[in-house]
């Protein structure tokens, strides 16, 4: 085992990683916690049961235990540097809210370096948008930048994701609103922002997400894999996969 451990949101990422001459162990964070519900307390069984009978609606149980219990039980070793590897939107922000609340209550802080690797719209790399469109050689440029975090980030993180699962959106704005320095996280507001887009509901009673779904479906585009084509193209921010969207889709329907 080695003392350093790399957390990918998501398979995606682990292509180009495996390409990277980089050392340590890998953690695949395969969580959606954008979506279904949440409780505060991450760390309690009853959380994780939550989770499991939520998204095993989709899927038998067997294979969230696989894919998310059992690389969970990774943060039980005693690392000296862990490397967070998150982007830019909704999804992997609310995952990383999520993770860093998972380090703060499960290990001593004082003892792991903690880093955030994050890509957002890099021109350099012909303004990729996800980790998985990167090279090995690309992802080690964003490894020599990455930032440190502190018990700053780790505040804000937790004064976040406590806003986040209460549903507080009316407390979330005034947060959003107040807060002037993100220190390491300064993607976590536009993400957030999306958020309290994305909860909001017209005079149909549709949110953001249906509306917009709905209307790109009026204009035309019918089959499920055009409709998630060009709802990306104007919703990045939302990071929703195929998956994602087809809860929002089984609503209108």
């Amino acid at each position: 085992m080695s003392n350093i451990l790399h957390i990918l949101n998501g398979d995606a990422a682990l292509d180009g990683f495996n390409q990277t001459g980089l050392d340590g162990d890998v953690m695949i964070w395969r969580e959606v916690l954008s979506e279904g519900p949440l409780q505060e307390n991450i760390l309690s069984a009853s959380f994780w049961a939550t989770r499991s009978k939520w998204i095993s609606q989709n899927e038998p149980p067997e294979a969230y235990q696989h894919k998310v219990l059992d690389e969970l039980e990774k943060l039980n070793s005693q690392y000296t540097e862990i490397n967070l590897w998150f982007e830019f939107d909704l999804h992997c922000q609310v995952n990383l809210l999520g993770v860093l609340r998972m380090l703060a209550l499960h290990t001593d802080l004082s003892a792991p370096a903690i880093y955030l690797i994050c890509l957002a719209d890099c021109i350099q790399f012909n303004n990729a948008k996800g980790l998985g469109e990167l090279n090995g050689s690309q992802f080690e440029e964003l490894f020599d930048a990455r930032e440190h975090l502190n018990e700053w980030e780790f505040t804000l993180a937790a004064e976040a994701w406590q806003l986040y699962v209460n549903n507080d959106t009316e407390g979330l704005a005034k947060w959003l609103n107040e807060n002037t320095f993100w220190g390491g996280l300064p993607l976590l507001k536009p993400a957030l922002t999306a958020h309290l887009k994305r909860v909001q509901v017209n005079a149909e009673g549709l949110s953001y997400i249906e509306q917009k779904l709905l209307d790109i479906y009026n204009s035309g585009t019918k089959t499920k894999h055009a409709i998630y084509t060009a709802f990306w193209k104007t919703e990045g921010i939302f990071g929703m996969g195929d998956w994602e969207i087809d809860i929002y889709l089984n609503r209108l329907v």
